[in-house]
C-alpha cells in the first residue's frame, strides 16, 4: 500500500526532468546568494544551464502523449522506425525533407517524408513517440516552439493546408531548405 496516490506518482514521474532542472537552477541561485568572486559567476552559470535545461524539459514534457495507439516507435542513430500491427517502416533523418502533423480518421499522426518520396506515418501517441522530440529538434532550422505548439493544438508557425471531406487535416511543421530541382546540361 502506497501513501502517495497513483495520479501524483504518475505526475512526478512525468515531470521528473523538470523537477531536476528546477533543483539545478535553485542550486545555482544558492551559489549566487553565497557570494564571492568565485561562487557568483559559478552560480550564474549553473543557474543558466538549469534554466535552459528546464525550458527544454518543459517542451519535452508537453510533447509526450499518453500511450493510446498500437505499435512502437524507435529512434536509433539518425533513423526513425515505427513497427505497427499492420504497417510500419523506417526513415533516415538526414534524408528527411518534410514533417507534417496530420489527422487521419480521428487520429493524429506524424508524416515523415524522405527525399525519394517514401513517407512513414507514425501515431503521435504510440509507445516511444516521446523520443521523436529530440530527433525532430536535430533537424536543421526546426522551431521547437512551433513543434510543441502544433502538437498542443495551438497555431504554430506551420502552414495549414486546405481540407475537404476526402483529405485529412495536414499541418506542415518543417521543410528542408534547399536549392530544389537543379537542371543539368
Amino acid at each position: 500500500m502506497s501513501l502517495i496516490r497513483p495520479e501524483v506518482t504518475a505526475l512526478i514521474t512525468r515531470a521528473s526532468e523538470v523537477i531536476w532542472a528546477t533543483v539545478m537552477t535553485g542550486f545555482g541561485l544558492w551559489l549566487i546568494w553565497l557570494g564571492g568572486y568565485l561562487l557568483m559567476p559559478l552560480g550564474a552559470g549553473v543557474a543558466a544551464l538549469g534554466l535552459g535545461w528546464g525550458i527544454m524539459a518543459l517542451r519535452r514534457m508537453r510533447f509526450a502523449q499518453t500511450i493510446a495507439a498500437p505499435g512502437m516507435v524507435e529512434v536509433d542513430e539518425g533513423q526513425v522506425g515505427y513497427m505497427g500491427p499492420t504497417a510500419g517502416g523506417f526513415v533516415s533523418l538526414p534524408e528527411l525533407t518534410e514533417l507534417r502533423l496530420i489527422t487521419l480518421r480521428g487520429r493524429r499522426v506524424w508524416r515523415l517524408k524522405q527525399a525519394d518520396g517514401q513517407a512513414l506515418l507514425v501515431p503521435v501517441d504510440a509507445e516511444g513517440a516521446e523520443g521523436l522530440f529530440d530527433a525532430f529538434t536535430s533537424l536543421p532550422g526546426m522551431d521547437t516552439a512551433a513543434l510543441v505548439a502544433a502538437l498542443g493544438g495551438a497555431t504554430g508557425s506551420g502552414e495549414t493546408l486546405p481540407t475537404s471531406h476526402d483529405t485529412p487535416d495536414m499541418q506542415v511543421i518543417w521543410r528542408r531548405q534547399g536549392a530544389g530541382v537543379v537542371a543539368r546540361n
